[in-house]
């Protein structure tokens, strides 16, 4: 019996002498590997539960050839862009109208005139939280104007990180672009943004060509939306099919001016939407295009014309007639909706008679 005792203190002291190592210190972790710049450094914006009655609406302000969107969730309000200079006035009153007097969020996406002009009114009667531009600047009043009104409010202008997530009531804001400001092109220095609500997203790409759109595509981030702000305008610079093949809009809104002089939006822009079967909105047909979501589908509702033909396929006019205004110098199609009156009209039996007479194609036709 004193045997089989000793035995078993001796296993006993054996098992005990295989237990030294001592238990790693609580303060000691496993290196983290930290993510290279060409990797997404934070995750992509998730779906999440919505609170009852929430709701995400964006207008996109009709500022002619300029871009301007005001974001509305569960009270809380981002206003990307703000149009001209001249625009100042039409933003102040359209927040005013809205009784927005607070905005969470200011992103001017990129420093030209056209988006950051009209930023001054808004920051003229709206206090804000959080101001947004990249970091390339341009010598100009209204980028002079938009610093000075941000520092009134004793507000300094913050520089985005691509991958960075803020909130904006339930929805999530992911910034994606730029992913370098290395150009001599301001256009691609432009903050590109995605806003996931529920089941639904939002692409807004300020003027983005193609060299940022391939940065941000080979950076890979997840870019699918369901609706899509159009870049530069509608310029055949922007928008390419290998981005478009990334973003797969169901909807695409053109921020565009009526008549403008830079053939905005491109023909060849337009027939990219067609293939990607995106139906298109404009601002220079439908004024103000307002798009709201309850997290599961997108309805839009435009200030006018809200069945206008925004992204018409090539046909030839009927009976091969087109209409010219001999004031306007602009041929129609028989079926535009702005023709001129009789006493203003001449007719071409052909496009290339219109053409070789002087004249130039209508903006909203496109004959």
């Amino acid at each position: 019996m004193r045997k089989i005792l000793n035995l078993l203190l001796l296993t006993m002291m054996f098992v005990s002498g295989c237990s030294t190592t001592e238990p790693p210190s609580p303060t000691e972790h496993p290196p983290t590997l930290q993510p290279t710049e060409a990797i997404t450094a934070t995750p992509a914006p998730t779906e999440v539960s919505l609170p009852e009655g929430s709701t995400l609406t964006v207008h996109f302000i009709d500022v002619g050839q300029a871009d301007a969107a005001l974001v509305l969730c569960d009270g809380q309000t981002m206003l990307i862009d703000g149009g001209n200079a001249q625009d100042s006035s039409l933003i102040a009153a359209y927040l005013k109208k809205l009784g927005v007097d607070y905005l969470n969020y200011v992103v001017c996406t990129h420093a030209h005139e056209d988006h950051v002009g009209g930023l001054s009114g808004a920051l003229s009667v709206a206090g804000a939280g959080t101001v947004y531009a990249p970091e390339t600047a341009v010598e100009s009043d209204a980028y002079d104007n938009f610093i000075r009104k941000v520092a009134e409010q004793n507000l300094q202008i913050t520089h985005p990180e691509h991958g960075s997530v803020i909130s904006l009531g339930s929805s999530s804001v992911q910034f994606i672009g730029p992913i370098t400001e290395a150009t001599d092109d301001v256009n691609n220095t432009s903050i590109v943004l995605k806003i996931q609500y529920g089941q639904t997203s939002f692409l807004f790409t300020g003027d983005a060509e193609y060299d940022e759109e391939l940065n941000i595509v080979d950076a890979g981030y997840d870019l699918s939306a369901d609706v899509l702000k159009v870049g530069h305008h509608g310029s055949d610079s922007s928008t390419s099919y290998i981005f478009l093949r990334h973003v797969m809009p169901k909807y695409a809104v053109i921020s565009v001016g009526k008549d403008n002089n830079y053939d905005h939006p491109n023909e060849k822009t337009l027939s990219r939407l067609r293939d990607e079967g995106a139906e298109v909105f404009r601002t220079d047909l439908q004024g103000d295009v307002i798009a709201t979501s309850d997290g599961e589908s997108i309805s839009f509702v435009t200030e006018r014309n809200e069945t206008a033909q925004t992204n018409p396929t090539e046909v030839k006019a009927a009976e091969g007639t087109y209409i010219g205004n001999i004031n306007s110098k602009k041929f129609h199609r028989p079926d535009c909706n702005s023709l001129p009156a009789e006493k203003n009209r001449v007719y071409f039996s052909s496009r290339e008679e219109a053409v070789n007479g002087g004249y130039t194609p209508c903006g909203n036709c496109r004959p």
